[in-house]
């Protein structure tokens, strides 16, 4: 099964609960858990548009690359002989990508960081996962873990993942230490199971974890489908392996001289913070690069 989407630390102590979860807010105090009636899952809220700008010029003309083309999302690649899209030139209107697409949950209360986890995951929420039985890691040992983050528009945001219950810790304090450093996101939303074979359109950047699949171009399961790997902006970050690039429409960031907004280097706050929690970069690997992707266990 193959995915189409296109994938110093401060030490956070946080209480895995039921639904409610726990929140904390680096800018104001807890607040109390939410009522049932809170919104808390995706379909609580309009489909995201990706028509929509993000930030505008004094004129009111948006500068290039904040607004998303009306075609994002909208155009399947041919598919070659491995299963995946046809690479292409990235289009004009990506080569600077700054835009930010709405959040799919709703706001974490507060102004600074915050985060809030559930463990095990509601059942709304693995409902709209990968998640299915057979996969390699049980429901019951996932977390729903919903953070703040800064989007390329300078504003705060909240996404959401599913990852390993085991490594909640982990991933909400390199969440905060990205917070912190101010480094951008264009989404993040739990991967869903339309998407696995979904026709690729070689244009997404959604920063996402748990994803039930098996690895690139192997038969054995992935680490994203342990809940033990996050990819970040993959489009800004692609997977390359020889003429292979991942997202297909990504190959203007193969270049990783550049230090556009998004781009994770070797030397920047990013890796800094996996390499913190003892997270590997895939980055750093010989034989390919995946840019985008951390695990805590390899692979």
């Amino acid at each position: 099964m193959r995915l189409r989407v296109a994938t110093a630390a401060v030490v956070l102590l946080v209480t895995a609960c039921t639904d409610g979860g726990t929140t904390t807010d680096d800018a104001n105090p807890p607040s109390p858990s939410p009522s049932a009636s809170e919104p808390d899952t995706a379909s609580a809220l309009p489909t995201p548009d990706p028509t929509a700008t993000t930030a505008d010029r004094p004129t009111g003309r948006p500068e290039p690359g904040t607004t998303p083309p009306p075609w994002l999302f909208q155009r399947p690649l041919p598919l070659t002989a491995d299963g995946f899209g046809e690479v292409r030139r990235t289009p004009k209107a990506l080569r600077n990508r700054r835009f930010t697409l709405p959040d799919t949950v709703p706001m974490l209360p507060g102004s600074g960081f915050a985060s809030r986890v559930a463990s095990p995951p509601p059942s709304r929420v693995l409902a709209r996962s990968t998640w299915k039985p057979g996969c390699p890691v049980g429901a019951g040992d996932l977390a729903w873990v919903r953070v703040a983050f800064r989007g390329f528009d300078g504003a705060r945001h909240t996404g959401e993942l599913l990852v390993n219950a085991d490594v909640t810790d982990d991933v909400v304090t390199v969440f905060r230490q990205l917070w912190q450093a101010e480094f951008p996101l264009e989404q993040m939303r739990i991967t869903t199971l339309a998407e696995l074979d979904a026709p690729p359109t070689g244009d997404g950047n959604n920063t996402s974890a748990f994803v039930c699949r098996v690895v690139r171009g192997g038969s054995s399961y992935s680490q994203h489908a342990h809940g033990l790997a996050i990819d970040l902006n993959p489009f800004h970050n692609p997977y390359v392996k020889g003429d292979l690039v991942l997202p297909e429409l990504a190959s203007a960031y193969k270049d990783r001289s550049r230090r556009a907004p998004g781009m994770i280097t070797a030397d920047g706050p990013v890796t800094a913070a996996f390499r913190a929690v003892g997270w590997e970069w895939g980055g750093s690997w010989r034989t390919l690069k995946d840019y985008q992707h951390f695990s805590a266990e390899g692979g």
